[in-house]
């Protein structure tokens, strides 16, 4: 497996990396023993990087991963992060206060059984407090040894050059993928003018690119995708996927899944890219690793661009769109 630099701290993990969400949540019935299965057959493959976060699967994500991982605990980085909040009713807020920071910090080390985090984020930028203030909280944990590096989530550039003034960022984790290029505009060339990675979350535009979801009424109990995202609902749909099976054309002439055509293309974007696709099954863990050794050609990138350009994607990432981007 191929390694990567994120930022210009020091960090380097592998190319792909694993999100461990739907693990626990939203994709579907959580499924334990195949999840350790795949979590296992990571390691084997050559993966090093895994994410998770305080609030996946209420704690029960960071427990999972800490417990799996931890005979692998001196050749991995765990990445968790902070900040996002569920109520008793299930309505989410958004908490970055220093106290808070700090407590939640101690919540993941403890459900991780681990002494410190690699890479800490700030799920979401909360809009009540200054970015300044939460950093400085942030910092104060690698100052303390309780977190090597820190990240951010869906933050927007003003935001990202004012916490790097801070302390410095080492990585920004959003969604990127063919169908959602909207960082491509301030975001990303900010990163690389301060030198910071970018993780992109969602690579395969949850699930949609790799071509096997025919119909929206295949999601069942438990999967949050056609609740929370515009695309999913039946017309978007329908006109996502007629762009879908064109990209699985190139795939198909290609002898790769169309999966590994869109995880290629991430990774294409530049070596500043370690995109973390998730999934709680080995037969898609193993498909989404050796997309890392497809190259595409030029040619194989302007046809891409033809078939599937910036901003292809029907409907809004979110139907609420308030907390990203802050």
């Amino acid at each position: 497996m191929e390694k990567r630099k994120l930022g210009s701290q020091g960090l380097v993990v592998s190319a792909m990396g694993l999100g461990c969400m739907g693990m626990s949540q939203a994709y579907g019935v959580p499924d334990e023993a195949e999840s350790v299965a795949t979590l296992n057959r990571a390691i084997e493959l050559g993966i090093d990087f895994f994410d998770t976060a305080d609030v996946y699967g209420n704690h029960r994500n960071e427990e999972l991963v800490g417990r799996v991982l931890k005979p692998y605990r001196d050749r991995i980085v765990i990445a968790t992060k902070f900040g996002n909040v569920f109520g008793p009713g299930g309505q989410r807020s958004v908490n970055g206060r220093p106290e808070y920071v700090h407590s939640a910090c101690d919540g993941s080390l403890k459900r991780l059984g681990i002494d410190h985090i690699d890479l800490y984020y700030q799920h979401r930028v909360d809009p009540k407090v200054p970015i300044e203030e939460t950093v400085g909280a942030m910092g104060d944990l690698v100052r303390q040894g309780k977190v090597r590096y820190l990240g951010l989530s869906e933050a927007s550039a003003a935001t990202i050059r004012r916490a790097h003034k801070t302390h410095p960022i080492t990585a920004l984790q959003s969604e990127y993928s063919l169908w959602t290029r909207d960082y491509e505009d301030e975001v990303i060339p900010t990163l690389r003018e301060l030198g910071i990675g970018f993780v992109p979350f969602s690579p395969l535009g949850r699930g949609m690119l790799s071509a096997t979801i025919r119909s929206i009424d295949e999601f069942g109990e438990g999967d949050m995708r056609a609740r929370i995202s515009p695309r999913f609902e039946r017309e978007n749909f329908e006109r996502n996927l007629r762009v879908v099976d064109r990209l699985k054309q190139i795939a198909d002439e290609k002898k790769i899944t169309p999966s590994q055509l869109a995880l290629a293309w991430v990774l294409a974007q530049g070596p500043d890219m370690a995109p973390i696709p998730g999934t709680k099954r080995r037969k898609y863990l193993e498909e989404n690793a050796t997309a890392a050794g497809v190259q595409l050609s030029s040619s194989d990138l302007a046809r891409i661009e033809e078939v599937a350009p910036k901003g292809f994607a029907a409907g809004a990432r979110y139907y609420d769109m308030r907390p990203v981007n802050i």
